[in-house]
């Protein structure tokens, strides 16, 4: 056990840890708020908008003539992976960034590695990959930091350009799904080419739609939409996934500081009983040497 000094720095130590983990986690709670209430008021309109386009695409896909949902053999693909610029937040951004070496590994049986683009929506994901000598296809630090609709749709014309001019052959997306403040689900979707979603003729409610001009003018317009809201949605939902993830952890990390507290005043007492017990039996010895 350490002396009365040591015990007491330690304890100032912890509880200013304490006071700064305290604040971190509120500042996480507030903006997590924030994230929140942007994805619930976004997500009804791109959900309804893939749910008609999934309809056209479930029934009339063998009509339509889609170049976004050619489906062909995958000679290059470009991986987009959403992680946090900062740290402090648990094993959200060590979970995306294993998440993503899966899927690279997944593509480098059948691929060179030339052949896979990473597309790092975030500083930790993007300095993962640079460490492992694998370059990444730009720089989204910003995006990340202050997620915008005009930037990530840029990001997807950029990426369904590429499609259509068949310089990649699919697009992959991975991502920490926000399920509650404890919980975040990795989550992997493709983005491209599209495919329609199998739906049963009886089990599924048909929309009654009125066509104009035709159903190949109306999905081709609403296809880059739907692309372009997948990836922003994917953005926000990543958000908000990691204010819960931090959240959790500095709120993890107050209570093990309130712990260490705790165990470091009961070492504090027990060292200074041991220094008054020694000091009252010093003066009963001293008095019993004088008689």
């Amino acid at each position: 056990m350490g002396s009365l000094k040591e015990v007491r720095g330690r304890i100032a130590s912890v509880t200013s840890t304490s006071k700064v983990t305290s604040a971190m986690r509120m500042v996480s709670a507030a903006k997590l708020r924030h994230a929140e209430t942007a994805i619930a008021g976004y997500l009804p309109y791109e959900q309804k908008l893939t749910n008609i386009l999934e309809d056209f695409l479930a029934f009339s896909a063998d009509d339509l003539s889609i170049p976004l949902a050619q489906k062909r053999d995958i000679k290059r693909v470009a991986i987009v992976t959403i992680s946090s610029n900062g740290s402090l937040c648990g094993a959200f951004n060590s979970n995306i960034i294993r998440k993503t070496e899966e899927v690279v590994a997944e593509y480098s049986v059948v691929l060179p590695s030339k052949d896979i683009l990473i597309y790092p929506l975030g500083k930790k994901v993007a300095e993962a990959f640079i460490k492992r000598g694998i370059k990444p296809q730009g720089d989204y630090i910003a995006l990340v930091e202050k997620p915008n609709y005009d930037g990530i749709a840029e990001l997807a014309d950029n990426l369904m350009n590429l499609f259509l001019t068949k310089q990649i052959d699919a697009v992959e997306l991975v991502y920490n799904h926000f399920k509650n403040a404890a919980v975040q689900t990795m989550t992997r979707v493709q983005v491209l080419p599209m495919q329609p979603v199998t739906k049963s003729m009886t089990s599924s409610i048909i929309a009654d739609y009125i066509i104009e001009p035709n159903s190949t003018w109306i999905v081709q317009k609403i296809m880059p939409k739907v692309v372009r809201l997948k990836l922003y949605s994917a953005l926000l939902d990543s958000s908000a996934a990691e204010y819960g993830a931090r959240t959790t952890a500095m709120q993890t990390a107050t209570d093990n500081a309130e712990d260490m507290i705790q165990d470091l005043k009961l070492k504090y007492n027990k060292a200074r009983q041991e220094s008054i017990t020694k000091e009252i039996i010093d003066i009963v010895g001293g008095a019993e040497s004088l008689r």
